[in-house]
């Protein structure tokens, strides 16, 4: 399946969760999120591990970016 990006920044939260969780429920694990800030990052990543991803994090500029993948 193709990795799917949801740009979420600029969102404040619960707003980027909401978004990722969506993903998640329609099937999507391979996904690559982008966001601005660190508490909805922490958010993300709380979720992604609730749902038994691997979430990796990298810095592009401004930008966090969390990938997942299915464990």
């Amino acid at each position: 399946m193709a990795t799917k990006r949801i740009d979420a920044r600029g969102l404040s939260c619960p707003q980027p969760v909401v978004l990722v969780d969506r993903a998640i429920a329609a099937g999507s694990t391979d996904l690559e999120v982008l966001v601005d800030n660190e508490v909805a990052k922490e958010n993300v990543l709380r979720l992604a591990a609730r749902r038994g991803l691997k979430a990796e994090v990298r810095r592009d500029g401004n930008d966090i970016v969390i990938a997942t993948t299915r464990i």
